[in-house]
Protein backbone atom coordinates (compact mmCIF):
# COMPACT_ATOMS: atom_id res chain seq x y z
CA UNK A 1 0.00 0.00 0.00
CA UNK A 2 1.44 3.32 -1.13
CA UNK A 3 1.80 5.97 1.83
CA UNK A 4 -0.13 9.24 0.71
CA UNK A 5 1.25 11.70 -0.54
CA UNK A 6 1.29 14.53 -3.24
CA UNK A 7 3.67 15.58 -5.66
CA UNK A 8 3.36 19.21 -5.79
CA UNK A 9 5.50 22.37 -7.75
CA UNK A 10 7.58 22.12 -5.16
CA UNK A 11 8.70 18.79 -4.66
CA UNK A 12 9.40 18.96 -8.69
CA UNK A 13 11.18 22.27 -8.14
CA UNK A 14 13.42 20.57 -5.55
CA UNK A 15 13.91 17.29 -7.76
CA UNK A 16 14.93 19.07 -10.24
CA UNK A 17 17.38 21.28 -8.23
CA UNK A 18 19.00 18.53 -6.94
CA UNK A 19 19.89 16.74 -10.34
CA UNK A 20 21.12 19.55 -11.78
CA UNK A 21 23.20 19.97 -8.55
CA UNK A 22 24.34 16.51 -8.47
CA UNK A 23 25.34 16.82 -12.30
CA UNK A 24 27.98 19.51 -11.17
CA UNK A 25 29.37 17.34 -8.20
CA UNK A 26 29.74 14.65 -10.48
CA UNK A 27 31.88 16.76 -13.16
CA UNK A 28 33.61 18.19 -10.00
CA UNK A 29 34.45 14.70 -9.23
CA UNK A 30 32.99 16.31 -5.33
CA UNK A 31 30.81 12.93 -4.87
CA UNK A 32 34.07 11.19 -3.57
CA UNK A 33 35.83 13.54 -0.95
CA UNK A 34 38.74 13.00 0.51
CA UNK A 35 39.71 10.83 3.39
CA UNK A 36 40.09 13.93 6.32
CA UNK A 37 37.17 15.11 4.96
CA UNK A 38 34.74 11.92 4.90
CA UNK A 39 36.18 11.90 8.62
CA UNK A 40 34.88 15.04 9.17
CA UNK A 41 31.63 14.85 7.82
CA UNK A 42 30.84 11.69 9.39
CA UNK A 43 31.64 13.04 12.69
CA UNK A 44 29.39 16.08 12.24
CA UNK A 45 26.73 13.43 11.16
CA UNK A 46 26.47 11.13 14.01
CA UNK A 47 27.24 14.43 16.47
CA UNK A 48 23.96 16.40 14.73
CA UNK A 49 21.69 12.97 14.44
CA UNK A 50 22.74 12.37 18.13
CA UNK A 51 22.28 16.06 19.27
CA UNK A 52 18.77 16.12 18.28
CA UNK A 53 18.02 13.48 20.72
CA UNK A 54 19.61 14.89 23.25
CA UNK A 55 23.25 13.62 23.36
CA UNK A 56 25.30 15.64 25.09
CA UNK A 57 28.58 14.97 23.85
CA UNK A 58 30.73 17.94 21.29
CA UNK A 59 32.39 17.38 18.03
CA UNK A 60 35.87 16.98 19.88
CA UNK A 61 34.86 14.42 22.33
CA UNK A 62 33.26 12.22 19.65
CA UNK A 63 36.30 12.83 17.39
CA UNK A 64 38.03 11.64 20.74
CA UNK A 65 36.29 8.47 20.94
CA UNK A 66 36.79 7.55 17.19
CA UNK A 67 40.84 7.82 17.73
CA UNK A 68 39.89 5.67 21.03
CA UNK A 69 41.02 8.16 23.01
CA UNK A 70 39.37 8.13 27.01
CA UNK A 71 36.03 10.63 27.28
CA UNK A 72 35.07 11.78 30.64
CA UNK A 73 31.17 12.29 29.86
CA UNK A 74 28.16 9.67 30.64
CA UNK A 75 28.35 6.48 29.79
CA UNK A 76 24.44 6.14 27.91
CA UNK A 77 26.07 9.46 25.40
CA UNK A 78 29.42 7.30 25.43
CA UNK A 79 27.72 4.32 24.32
CA UNK A 80 25.56 6.24 21.54
CA UNK A 81 28.37 7.67 20.00
CA UNK A 82 30.47 4.35 20.08
CA UNK A 83 27.00 2.72 18.80
CA UNK A 84 26.51 5.13 15.88
CA UNK A 85 30.02 4.96 14.71
CA UNK A 86 29.60 1.34 14.28
CA UNK A 87 26.53 1.54 12.35
CA UNK A 88 27.74 4.19 10.07
CA UNK A 89 31.15 2.02 9.42
CA UNK A 90 28.88 -0.48 8.31
CA UNK A 91 27.00 1.53 6.29
CA UNK A 92 27.45 -0.06 2.73
CA UNK A 93 26.85 -3.28 4.09
CA UNK A 94 23.44 -2.53 4.52
CA UNK A 95 20.48 -3.22 1.79
CA UNK A 96 18.09 -0.17 1.82
CA UNK A 97 15.40 -2.50 0.76
CA UNK A 98 15.78 -5.00 3.15
CA UNK A 99 13.20 -5.12 6.46
CA UNK A 100 15.77 -7.13 8.12
CA UNK A 101 19.06 -5.16 7.36
CA UNK A 102 16.73 -2.06 8.95
CA UNK A 103 16.25 -4.23 12.45
CA UNK A 104 20.04 -5.52 12.43
CA UNK A 105 21.10 -1.43 12.09
CA UNK A 106 18.74 -0.77 15.00
CA UNK A 107 20.34 -3.56 16.77
CA UNK A 108 23.61 -1.86 16.37
CA UNK A 109 22.70 1.61 16.62
CA UNK A 110 20.62 1.22 20.36
CA UNK A 111 22.94 -2.08 21.80
CA UNK A 112 22.86 -1.78 25.44
CA UNK A 113 20.48 0.98 25.27
CA UNK A 114 17.12 -0.51 25.21
CA UNK A 115 15.66 -4.02 25.62
CA UNK A 116 15.77 -6.00 22.53
CA UNK A 117 17.72 -3.99 20.03
CA UNK A 118 16.52 -4.80 16.69
CA UNK A 119 12.79 -6.12 17.88
CA UNK A 120 10.18 -3.95 16.29
CA UNK A 121 7.91 -3.10 19.47
CA UNK A 122 4.90 -4.95 20.54
CA UNK A 123 3.53 -2.30 22.91
CA UNK A 124 1.51 0.35 22.24
CA UNK A 125 3.75 4.13 22.50
CA UNK A 126 2.87 7.88 22.76
CA UNK A 127 5.04 10.75 21.58
CA UNK A 128 5.23 13.25 23.95
CA UNK A 129 6.03 17.05 23.08
CA UNK A 130 6.06 18.38 27.18
CA UNK A 131 3.52 16.86 28.78
CA UNK A 132 0.85 16.49 25.98
CA UNK A 133 0.78 13.36 23.99
CA UNK A 134 1.61 14.32 20.37
CA UNK A 135 1.48 11.16 18.74
CA UNK A 136 -0.14 8.06 19.48
CA UNK A 137 1.31 5.31 17.48
CA UNK A 138 -0.21 2.76 15.55
CA UNK A 139 -0.39 -0.27 18.07
CA UNK A 140 2.23 -3.03 18.53
CA UNK A 141 0.66 -5.72 16.58
CA UNK A 142 0.36 -3.75 13.68
CA UNK A 143 4.08 -2.70 13.34
CA UNK A 144 5.50 -5.52 11.39
CA UNK A 145 2.62 -5.32 8.50
CA UNK A 146 3.09 -1.62 8.11
CA UNK A 147 7.44 -2.26 7.74
CA UNK A 148 6.39 -4.76 5.28
CA UNK A 149 4.09 -2.64 3.35
CA UNK A 150 6.48 0.57 3.86
CA UNK A 151 9.27 -1.72 2.26
CA UNK A 152 7.27 -2.94 -0.45
CA UNK A 153 6.61 0.69 -1.46
CA UNK A 154 10.33 1.89 -1.33
CA UNK A 155 11.22 -1.40 -3.52
CA UNK A 156 8.20 -1.10 -5.86
CA UNK A 157 6.68 1.99 -6.31
CA UNK A 158 7.55 4.33 -9.65
CA UNK A 159 7.97 7.71 -7.93
CA UNK A 160 11.93 8.91 -7.95
CA UNK A 161 13.87 7.59 -4.61
CA UNK A 162 14.68 11.02 -3.36
CA UNK A 163 10.99 11.04 -3.02
CA UNK A 164 10.66 7.91 -1.69
CA UNK A 165 13.51 8.73 0.57
CA UNK A 166 12.18 11.19 2.18
CA UNK A 167 8.35 9.52 2.62
CA UNK A 168 10.34 6.48 4.08
CA UNK A 169 11.70 8.83 6.60
CA UNK A 170 8.86 10.30 7.54
CA UNK A 171 6.58 7.06 7.96
CA UNK A 172 9.77 5.49 10.04
CA UNK A 173 8.92 8.50 12.19
CA UNK A 174 5.25 7.78 12.22
CA UNK A 175 4.89 4.26 12.80
CA UNK A 176 7.52 4.67 15.69
CA UNK A 177 8.28 0.60 14.95
CA UNK A 178 10.53 0.90 17.79
CA UNK A 179 10.62 1.55 21.65
CA UNK A 180 13.45 4.36 21.06
CA UNK A 181 16.06 5.25 18.26
CA UNK A 182 13.13 5.51 15.30
CA UNK A 183 14.35 9.33 14.89
CA UNK A 184 17.98 8.30 14.47
CA UNK A 185 16.89 5.49 12.34
CA UNK A 186 14.71 7.41 9.97
CA UNK A 187 17.59 9.99 9.20
CA UNK A 188 20.11 7.05 8.98
CA UNK A 189 17.77 4.93 6.39
CA UNK A 190 17.01 7.90 4.10
CA UNK A 191 20.74 8.52 3.50
CA UNK A 192 20.99 4.25 2.93
CA UNK A 193 18.49 4.73 0.36
CA UNK A 194 19.94 8.27 -1.26
CA UNK A 195 23.39 5.98 -1.54
CA UNK A 196 21.34 4.22 -3.99
CA UNK A 197 20.29 7.52 -5.91
CA UNK A 198 24.49 9.18 -5.61
CA UNK A 199 27.78 8.16 -4.48
CA UNK A 200 27.48 11.48 -2.44
CA UNK A 201 24.96 10.79 0.06
CA UNK A 202 27.48 8.68 1.98
CA UNK A 203 29.08 11.44 3.20
CA UNK A 204 26.75 14.46 3.16
CA UNK A 205 26.06 15.54 6.54
CA UNK A 206 22.13 16.48 6.39
CA UNK A 207 21.70 15.54 9.50
CA UNK A 208 23.33 19.31 9.78
CA UNK A 209 21.13 21.05 8.62
CA UNK A 210 18.25 19.28 10.43
CA UNK A 211 19.91 20.07 13.72
CA UNK A 212 19.83 23.77 12.91
CA UNK A 213 16.43 23.67 12.25
CA UNK A 214 15.55 21.42 14.80
CA UNK A 215 12.30 23.36 15.71
CA UNK A 216 11.04 23.26 12.12
CA UNK A 217 11.96 20.14 11.71
CA UNK A 218 9.52 18.59 14.17
CA UNK A 219 7.07 21.12 13.58
CA UNK A 220 6.83 19.94 10.00
CA UNK A 221 6.93 16.29 11.34
CA UNK A 222 3.50 17.54 13.30
CA UNK A 223 2.23 19.21 10.61
CA UNK A 224 2.40 16.03 8.41
CA UNK A 225 0.94 14.07 11.04
CA UNK A 226 -2.15 16.72 11.33
CA UNK A 227 -2.28 16.53 7.43
CA UNK A 228 -2.64 12.86 7.36
CA UNK A 229 0.00 12.72 4.46
CA UNK A 230 4.13 13.45 4.36
CA UNK A 231 3.82 16.23 1.82
CA UNK A 232 5.00 18.93 3.57
CA UNK A 233 7.96 16.34 5.02
CA UNK A 234 8.77 15.56 1.58
CA UNK A 235 9.05 19.47 0.59
CA UNK A 236 11.06 20.01 3.88
CA UNK A 237 13.92 17.41 3.50
CA UNK A 238 14.03 18.06 -0.27
CA UNK A 239 15.13 21.62 0.56
CA UNK A 240 17.56 19.98 3.14
CA UNK A 241 18.87 18.08 0.55
CA UNK A 242 19.10 20.33 -2.12
CA UNK A 243 20.87 23.17 0.80
CA UNK A 244 23.58 20.96 1.76
CA UNK A 245 24.30 19.64 -1.90
CA UNK A 246 24.73 23.57 -2.66
CA UNK A 247 26.75 24.12 0.44
CA UNK A 248 29.30 20.94 -0.73
CA UNK A 249 29.78 23.31 -4.14
CA UNK A 250 30.20 25.98 -2.27
CA UNK A 251 32.88 25.06 0.23
CA UNK A 252 34.22 21.92 -1.00
CA UNK A 253 37.15 22.97 -3.31
CA UNK A 254 39.00 19.86 -4.12
CA UNK A 255 42.29 19.63 -5.47
CA UNK A 256 42.48 15.98 -6.34
CA UNK A 257 45.92 14.05 -6.44
CA UNK A 258 47.40 11.20 -8.23
CA UNK A 259 45.83 8.83 -5.49
CA UNK A 260 42.18 10.53 -5.51
CA UNK A 261 42.31 9.91 -8.83
CA UNK A 262 43.15 6.34 -9.62
CA UNK A 263 40.77 5.58 -5.99
CA UNK A 264 38.19 7.48 -8.32
CA UNK A 265 38.79 5.53 -11.49
CA UNK A 266 38.67 2.62 -9.50
CA UNK A 267 35.21 3.31 -8.65
CA UNK A 268 34.06 4.30 -12.21
CA UNK A 269 35.74 2.10 -14.43
CA UNK A 270 33.96 -0.77 -16.36
CA UNK A 271 37.35 -2.17 -18.47
CA UNK A 272 39.44 -5.10 -17.47
CA UNK A 273 42.25 -3.01 -18.41
CA UNK A 274 42.61 0.69 -20.11
CA UNK A 275 45.43 2.36 -21.49
CA UNK A 276 46.85 6.07 -20.63
CA UNK A 277 44.11 7.60 -23.13
CA UNK A 278 41.13 5.80 -21.94
CA UNK A 279 42.41 7.46 -18.34
CA UNK A 280 42.97 11.22 -19.42
CA UNK A 281 38.90 10.38 -20.47
CA UNK A 282 37.94 10.68 -17.43
CA UNK A 283 40.10 13.42 -15.80
CA UNK A 284 40.08 15.93 -18.53
CA UNK A 285 41.86 18.74 -16.96
CA UNK A 286 44.71 17.09 -16.35
CA UNK A 287 47.98 17.04 -19.06
CA UNK A 288 49.37 13.52 -20.44
CA UNK A 289 52.59 14.00 -18.34
CA UNK A 290 50.17 14.29 -14.79
CA UNK A 291 48.84 11.20 -15.77
CA UNK A 292 52.00 9.42 -16.78
CA UNK A 293 53.13 10.11 -13.95
CA UNK A 294 49.64 9.03 -11.98
CA UNK A 295 49.75 5.78 -13.38
CA UNK A 296 53.23 5.29 -12.92
CA UNK A 297 53.09 6.10 -9.29
CA UNK A 298 50.15 3.51 -9.14
CA UNK A 299 52.28 0.66 -10.60
CA UNK A 300 54.90 1.26 -8.55
CA UNK A 301 52.40 0.96 -5.39
CA UNK A 302 51.68 -2.24 -6.56
CA UNK A 303 48.33 -0.44 -7.44
CA UNK A 304 48.10 -1.65 -11.23
CA UNK A 305 50.03 -4.15 -13.46
CA UNK A 306 51.81 -2.53 -16.42
CA UNK A 307 51.07 -4.59 -19.88
CA UNK A 308 53.50 -3.80 -22.68
CA UNK A 309 55.33 -1.13 -23.75
CA UNK A 310 55.20 2.78 -25.24
CA UNK A 311 51.93 2.94 -27.46
CA UNK A 312 50.39 -0.61 -26.33
CA UNK A 313 50.77 -0.10 -22.61
CA UNK A 314 47.71 -0.74 -20.83
CA UNK A 315 47.09 -0.86 -17.20
CA UNK A 316 45.27 -3.81 -15.15
CA UNK A 317 43.99 -3.39 -11.53
CA UNK A 318 45.22 -6.06 -9.43
CA UNK A 319 42.95 -8.40 -7.72
CA UNK A 320 43.32 -7.31 -4.53
CA UNK A 321 42.55 -4.05 -5.07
Amino acid sequence: MRPPYQITTQILQSVASISEKIGEINSAYLYRPPTELRKKNRIKTIHSSLEIEGNSLSIDQITAILEKKRVIAPQKDILEVKNAILVYNEINDFKPFSLTSFCKAHEILMQGLVDNPGKTRTKPVGILKGSIVEHVAHPGHMVRSLLKDLFDYLKKDKDLLLIKSCVFHYETEFIHPFMDGNGRMGRLWQTIILKEYSPVFEFLPLETLIKERQSEYYNVLGQSDKQGNSTSFIEYMLQIIDESLEELLTTQNVNLIGSDRIKLFKEISVSSSFSRQEYMRHFKDISSATASRDLKEAVDNGFFEKIGNNRMTRYKFKKQY
